[in-house]
């Protein structure tokens, strides 16, 4: 089975937080040869309102709207960066984004 990443992104984002949140969450994709597509929310009012309304309400910013990179697996949502950067840390980003674990991760020891 192929796993498709959507990442939602701001393409005219001038945070550099947020631009370097966005590459780091790619570069490391790309480095993994994991494909993914990269959902740009500054075009499109349709797919901004489909991510806002597939992040869990638990997961959901206290106030405002949540911010890219928003990370789903098709439908599921997988997180956003702080989950990502948390599981990359542990090593666990492969069950993170929902994928069978690489022979050189935590995630793959007994």
């Amino acid at each position: 089975m192929q796993f498709k990443y959507a990442l939602n992104l701001w393409s005219g984002s001038g945070s550099p937080k947020i631009k370097k949140r966005q590459q780091d969450v790619v570069r490391f994709l790309e480095a993994n040869r994991i494909e993914f597509e990269e959902v740009d929310i500054t075009m499109s009012e349709e797919k901004r309102q489909w991510m806002y309304k597939n992040i869990p309400e638990d997961r959901q910013p206290a106030q405002g709207n949540p911010l890219p990179p928003q990370i789903f697996s098709d439908d599921r949502y997988c997180g956003d960066y702080d989950g990502f950067f948390e599981s990359k840390e542990s090593n666990t980003v492969f069950s993170f984004l929902g994928l069978k674990p690489t022979l050189a991760s935590k995630e793959s020891e007994p």
